[in-house]
C-alpha cells in the first residue's frame, strides 16, 4: 500500500463521499461505513481501509475548523495536509446549499421546539483542545474567514435568534412570569439592526436583558464577528447586556452566556477600518 501525499483527485473522491454520509447521518438514514470505504478503496491509489478511515477523521477535523457539522462517528483527527483543507472548500463552494441553515429541516426543526436551550459553562482557557490542534482550527477559520461567512448568513442568524426568543418566553413561563413573557420583544427583526442587541427580555425577577445573538452550525469555539455598535451598547449597558452564543444548531442547538467585560472571555481582532481622505 502506497504511504504517498493524498492527490487532489483522491481527495476530492474522498470529500464526496463523506459529504454522502454525513448527508445521511444529519437526516438520521442508516448507511454502512465500512461498505462506502469498500467502495471507495478501488477508485484510489492502493490506500488500506486504514489510511481512508483516518482521512475520514481528518476531514471531521477540517470541518470543526470551518465551524461545520462532522459525522460523530468520525473523530475528528488533526495534523491534517492543507490540501484536504482546499478539497473540502471546493466540496462547499459546488454544494452552496450546504451552508443554507434549512437544509434537513433544520431550521424548522429548531423553530417548533420551545423547550428552552441547553445552556452550559463557556469555554475557558483550561478547557481547551491542546494548542497545536486548536492552532490548526484556527488557522482553517481565519483563511476561510469563517466569522465573516456566519454574519453574512442571514437565514442562519435570524433562525439563532428566534430560537433564543422562544427559549427566554418558555423559562420566564417556567417560572411563573407569563406577564414577562408576553413582553419578550425581537428588536432586530422589529426595529432593524441598531439597538446593539437582538432580543429585550427579562430575569424572571424582573430586570431587563438585552440580548446579542451569535449562531454558528460548528462546535462552541468557532469565530464570530461583533460590530462596533454591539461593543460600544454591552459597554455602556453592562449590567443589562449579554451575548447568547449558540452552537451545534444544525444538529442539537446549545449554548452558553458571554457578559460584560468581553475582553474577559474573548480576544477582539479588529478586521477592517474606516478611511476618509484628508
Amino acid at each position: 500500500m502506497t504511504n504517498g501525499p493524498w492527490t487532489d483527485g483522491e481527495n476530492d473522491l474522498i470529500v464526496a463521499d463523506y459529504f454522502a454520509m454525513l448527508a445521511e447521518d444529519i437526516a438520521g438514514h442508516p448507511y454502512n461505513k465500512a461498505a462506502h470505504r469498500r467502495a471507495l478503496l478501488p477508485r484510489l491509489n492502493d490506500r488500506s481501509e486504514g489510511s481512508v478511515e483516518f482521512k475520514h477523521q481528518n476531514i471531521s477535523a477540517v470541518l470543526k475548523g470551518l465551524g461545520e457539522d462532522w459525522i460523530p462517528g468520525y473523530k475528528p483527527a488533526f495534523n491534517f495536509q492543507m490540501t484536504l483543507v482546499d478539497a473540502v472548500a471546493r466540496w462547499l463552494a459546488a454544494h452552496p446549499v450546504w451552508l443554507n441553515p434549512t437544509r434537513n429541516g433544520a431550521v424548522a426543526g429548531g423553530l417548533q421546539e420551545a423547550a428552552p436551550l441547553w445552556v452550559g459553562p463557556a469555554p475557558t482557557v483550561s478547557n481547551h483542545p491542546p494548542p497545536q490542534e486548536l492552532e490548526q482550527m484556527l488557522q482553517i477559520a481565519r483563511k476561510f474567514d469563517v466569522a465573516a461567512r456566519d454574519d453574512r448568513n442571514r437565514a442562519l442568524g435570524e433562525a439563532g435568534e428566534a430560537r433564543v426568543l422562544a427559549h427566554e418566553q418558555s423559562t420566564l413561563r417556567s417560572a411563573g412570569r407569563e406577564d414577562l413573557a408576553r413582553k419578550v420583544r425581537w428588536v432586530s427583526k422589529e426595529d432593524g439592526d441598531g439597538a446593539g442587541y437582538d432580543i429585550a427580555s427579562f430575569a424572571p425577577d424582573g430586570r431587563s436583558r438585552l440580548i446579542e445573538v451569535k449562531t454558528t452550525n460548528g462546535w462552541e469555539r468557532t469565530p464570530f464577528h461583533l460590530s462596533r455598535n454591539e461593543l460600544a451598547v454591552a459597554e455602556k449597558r453592562c449590567r443589562e447586556w449579554c451575548l447568547f452564543r449558540v452552537w451545534n444548531f444544525a444538529r442539537a442547538p446549545k449554548a452558553f452566556e458571554l457578559r460584560p467585560p468581553l475582553e474577559a472571555h474573548v480576544s477582539l481582532t479588529a478586521m477592517s477600518f474606516q478611511a476618509r481622505v484628508h
